[in-house]
């Protein structure tokens, strides 16, 4: 396979929503391309990138695929990415390391949730984007709304390149606005014929032109001279002109395409040849101390992680971008994060699941390579003595999690370690194992992201689970104060138990002043591992209570608070004064003054009006206008607190205060609300009271399991 430069290298990922096209627009490129002899259908589950079995069952794509065209002497990198917000991290991961993003565009619906989500992160990365309207052969498409909906929402960077002769179910014809030509594509698709531009369509073509060449001139003060010198620029110019403003972030172009029909695909490839940027003239990389790292093949090399694909049968599957330098087959680069060293014995250009084998590939190029041991997604290698750390991606909070145990107890085991195998392939999927609720939690994007984790534990690695609610994990603490005494005897036999605790509990809050009716000897201020605080006083007088035996006490005080009396929560914002005891001279030891001290607080928290805790969370709801009422409905009767309401470019925007207890498949209800149309992040904010008849509910349902 031939090795291209890094100026004849083209690296872009396809981006959109659901059923936008972007597999079938891959498949296009491909096949025009002459890497493919026949364009795959997803009813026919023979694309190049859904090969996965999960994606033939599903008919959408699950996981990013990386596959390459060759096109008039340049080599196209293209990563098609699944459309679901589910799947963000293949999104992200993706996007990361394509030079253009190319974001596909339904022309019957126009900017859908999916193209906002993930127009963020492009627009975080500052990516050169090109925009393709798809699916103009449709008998509901509508070019000119979809073209007015992406100007509405990316603004007067937005640049059309074309437009469709007679969209609907008719379509053949696309005209050019950089070329001045018309493209009238076959029945079956492919090579059009270049023909004039009709008479009709004469006077609208040269308007949208002349608009594309003062678009093109704006981005540099020398083309914008010599368009006042000749009142034009040529094709030359305007091409110069438009990748500087792709570079720039301030010129984003639109296509025509019928992916169906494969007409308009090959232009489209035409014009990232000559037009968008390549490694070379792309932003450099950064590194974690700010740093750049250029595409320059003459450095030492350097590799940054974007993607990994374990295969039971095969190994693990690492994908990465060369930053600079060359990695060959024979070379040996050290993890920056690890320290490990990796040797490369294979090099594959990737086409879908096809692995072809190169022996060398430069900076700028994408590739995969086998069974890497310890190196993973996110993470940079580079040559002996040339220390570089590529700043990684970040990926958006979970949004949704589950609790989940496996079927067979000889599986327990298993389960954790397998998990921890997804999450290196997938970041966005988080594994913990909970003590303080006693369950294994995986979190996740969505409901479909984990029902895609639940069958990959099925089905590739036979481990047969259950997804269950997880628990909450509440916090008690008081609201008034209380006294309390416990006395500790034991005798039976031999050395005896003995030890006797007085003891008062107060809600502690920030700057209360100290007690007054007992005489401090010591204090102590524990900031809480699981959040608060509890302040400890020893007020002993005359003795009563031996000083060696204090720690004994806050011990005990300590281990209750971890199994709050109510519901078996942590306790937190408590004070407790030590003020009177007895003990014995022979039967007094630590383990009576622990276990009188754990009494003695738990029948003082009882009598101090105990109050159950709640997470919260700041809850943001992008929402349409017209969805709005259904969406602030359903937030009412999950007992969320609105804090206020916003406008987002076209969207509406809902923040409120939600329990965590409410949140239970809310990117379920959403989107079943919305029809997919709204999406939400979660924040944790704080803990805040349960009322009353939700904290009785939980109480008893706790003595009741505790009675079983």
């Amino acid at each position: 396979m031939k090795i291209y430069d890094e100026k004849h290298l083209k690296n872009i990922v396809l981006l959109g929503a659901p059923k936008a096209g972007k597999t079938l627009l891959a498949e296009d490129m491909v096949f025009e391309a002459g890497i493919t002899h026949r364009r795959g259908t997803i009813e026919g589950k023979n694309t190049v990138s859904d090969f996965h079995e999960i994606e033939q069952e599903r008919g959408n794509s699950v996981f990013a695929s990386s596959m390459h065209t060759e096109w008039r002497d340049y080599k196209i990198n293209i990563i098609d990415t699944p459309g679901f917000d589910d799947f963000i991290g293949e999104m992200v991961s993706a996007a990361r390391v394509a030079d253009t993003c190319v974001i596909v565009v339904n022309a019957q619906y126009g900017v859908e949730v999916g193209t906002e989500l993930i127009w963020d992160y492009i627009d975080r990365m500052q990516k050169p984007a090109i925009f393709a309207i798809n699916q103009v052969d449709h008998p509901k498409a509508d070019f000119e709304t979809a073209l007015s909906q992406v100007r509405d929402r990316f603004g007067k960077a937005v640049v059309q390149m074309q437009y469709p002769l007679n969209q609907g179910e008719s379509f053949n014809a696309i005209i050019d606005l950089l070329k001045m030509v018309m493209y009238r594509f076959p029945a079956e698709g492919g090579r059009p014929e270049k023909l004039p531009i009709p008479e009709s369509e004469k006077e609208k073509a040269m308007a949208l032109h002349n608009e594309l060449v003062e678009r093109a001139a704006e981005n540099h003060e020398g083309l914008m001279e010599k368009y006042f010198e000749k009142g034009t620029l040529d094709e030359d110019e305007m091409r110069e002109g438009l990748m500087l403003g792709m570079i720039h972030h301030d010129v984003f172009p639109v296509f025509v395409v019928s992916a169906k029909k494969n007409m308009g695909s090959g232009r489209l490839m035409g014009f990232i040849d000559n037009v968008a940027p390549s490694p070379l003239e792309a932003k450099p990389e950064q590194t974690m101390d700010g740093k750049e790292v250029t595409f320059d093949q003459e450095q030492p090399a350097a590799a940054f992680v974007f993607k990994t694909h374990l295969e039971p049968n095969l190994g693990k599957l690492t994908f990465f971008k060369v930053i600079s330098g060359e990695i060959t087959t024979s070379s040996e680069l050290i993890n920056s994060q690890t320290g490990a060293a990796e040797r490369f014995h294979q090099l594959f250009i990737m086409d879908g699941k096809t692995r072809n084998p190169v022996e060398r590939l430069v900076a700028g190029d994408i590739g995969a390579t086998l069974k890497l041991r310890d190196t993973y997604t996110n993470q940079t290698l580079h040559a002996r003595g040339y220390d570089v750390t590529i700043k990684p991606m970040e990926y958006p909070e979970p949004r949704i999690r589950t609790a989940v145990t496996a079927r067979s107890k000889k599986d327990d085991e298993r389960i954790g370690e397998v998990l921890q195998k997804i999450h290196q392939e997938d970041p966005t999927l988080e594994v913990e194992f909970s003590p303080e609720v006693k369950q294994l939690l995986i979190s996740g994007q969505g409901e479909l992201h984990l029902a895609v984790c639940k069958w990959i534990l099925e089905n590739v690695y036979k481990l047969p689970v259950e997804f269950e609610t997880p628990r909450i994990a509440y916090r008690e603490t008081i609201r008034k104060g209380a006294n309390a005494t416990y006395r500790h005897k034991k005798q039976s036999g031999g050395a005896g138990q003995f030890a006797e605790v007085h003891m008062k509990v107060e809600a502690y809050s920030e700057g209360m002043p100290e007690p007054k009716d007992y005489s401090v000897r010591g204090k102590e201020v524990i900031d809480l591992p699981w959040g608060g605080k509890l302040v400890f006083y020893n007020c002993i007088v005359g003795g009563v209570i031996d000083a060696r035996f204090i720690p004994s006490i806050l011990k005990g005080v300590m281990e209750k608070m971890e199994e709050g009396p109510i519901t078996g929560s942590r306790v937190r914002d408590v004070r407790v004064m030590v003020y009177d005891g007895k003990m014995h001279p022979v039967d007094s030891n630590d383990i009576s003054f622990k276990i009188a001290g754990m009494m003695a607080f738990r029948e003082a928290f009882l009598k101090s009006e105990p109050q159950l805790l709640e997470p919260i969370y700041d809850l943001e709801v992008l929402v349409p206008e017209d969805i709005m009422g259904e969406v602030m409905g359903d937030l009412q009767t999950r007992r969320a607190l609105i804090m206020g309401m916003d406008s987002r470019d076209n969207y509406q925007v809902i923040k409120a205060r939600t329990p965590l207890a409410t949140l239970d498949r809310y990117s379920t209800a959403l989107r079943s609300l919305s029809q997919g149309r709204a999406r939400f992040t979660q924040h944790f904010s704080d803990y805040a009271s349960v009322p009353a008849d939700v904290q009785q509910k939980l109480s008893k349902s706790v003595q009741m399991a505790e009675a079983v």
